[in-house]
């Protein structure tokens, strides 16, 4: 299978480097944020390092949606919420109902969006224990080594109930490029807790500026991570959605993926907020707040988080007017 992504940030930056380099395939990078796309082409490839060693430039091919002609057999998605309409529609006249398109990004709302371009049967959902960094542009550190790597993976049409032979092939291509996934039957349960690992680790390290590991060394961390994953269970139970796992399980793979697997990561929310961009704490603390109030469960500390995370991005941007500036002035 060839391989397109979209969005070469940190995650679609590893995702296309390790199916490139491990599994063999070929692969594009599809970008709309200039100076990354100009930066990579100036040095030939994007520089990669894992956990902050071994920097090296890798050679890939980056295209604006416009100028890309490739008619790719999957397409890997990892664009922030905020920006998916935009990039989609500057992507529509590539897509065709032949392709497949696979998107673990973070948060919920985006395979309705998909949905709008490619037959439900042919949307593959993940979710992903898989960290990455951007330096800058054309500059990205994978965190967590192999062994540290997992995902899940689902077809979004609720009435395919056996695996294809296309997501069988996808699944084997990203455990050849040393993803780990694994194939389940519950989409929605999938998507939903990965958006409750993400509410505690990515919000609160935002919030305090810290990383995973230092989050699960403090005294704090395992009450914080049980109050918050508890209310989040419950806001699930009473809108019908049964999760993968249990709150236990949920709890000790926070802890375990914060404290053993990615102890040096800063999460995307962490990047966004000291570079000046909008958070995605609407798309997850915010999402499962709502799931709750819609079925009469009121989520008081996910409400609480999603507000204090904004006002952390007002703070910043009060005090580092400077970083603001150069992030507008990156998007002309």
């Amino acid at each position: 299978m060839k391989y397109a992504i979209i969005g070469a940030g940190g995650m679609g930056t590893q995702y296309g480097v390790l199916l490139q380099e491990f599994a063999g395939k070929d692969v594009d990078f599809i970008d709309t944020w200039r100076p990354n796309v100009e930066k990579i082409r100036e040095q030939g490839g994007v520089y990669c390092s894992q956990d902050e060693k071994d920097r090296h430039l890798v050679p890939i091919s980056v295209y604006y949606p416009e100028e890309y002609h490739g008619d790719p057999d999957v397409w890997i998605v990892f664009v922030k919420q905020m920006q998916l309409d935009g990039v989609l529609k500057r992507c529509a006249h590539l897509f065709n109902d032949r392709q497949y398109v696979f998107s673990a990004m973070n948060g919920y709302g985006h395979f309705e969006k998909l949905a709008e371009y490619f037959p439900k049967d042919h949307i593959i959902g993940g979710t992903a224990l898989i960290g990455a960094v951007v330096y800058g542009p054309g500059d990205v550190n994978f965190t967590g080594g192999a062994h540290a790597k997992a995902m899940n993976m689902c077809c979004y049409d609720e009435n395919q109930t056996t695996v294809s032979p296309e997501e069988q092939q996808i699944f084997d291509d990203f455990k050849a490029a040393t993803l780990n996934p694994t194939i389940v039957d519950n989409f929605l349960g999938m998507c939903m807790a990965k958006i409750v690992f993400n509410s505690v680790l990515n919000t609160l390290c935002t919030m305090f500026l810290i990383r995973f590991g230092e989050f699960e060394g403090s005294d704090v961390a395992k009450r914080m991570t049980e109050e918050l994953v508890d209310e989040a269970y419950s806001a699930a139970e009473h809108a019908g959605i049964k999760l993968l796992g249990t709150r236990e399980s949920e709890v000790k793979t926070i802890l375990h993926t914060a404290g053993v697997a990615h102890p040096l990561h800063f999460p995307s929310m962490y990047q966004d907020l000291t570079k000046g961009r909008p958070t995605e704490v609407d798309y997850i603390n915010g999402y499962i707040a709502r799931i709750g109030r819609e079925h009469g469960y009121v989520c008081k500390l996910h409400e609480f988080v999603t507000d204090e995370l904004h006002l952390a991005e007002r703070a910043f941007a009060i005090h580092h007017p400077d970083v603001i500036a150069a992030e507008e002035a990156s998007l002309k």
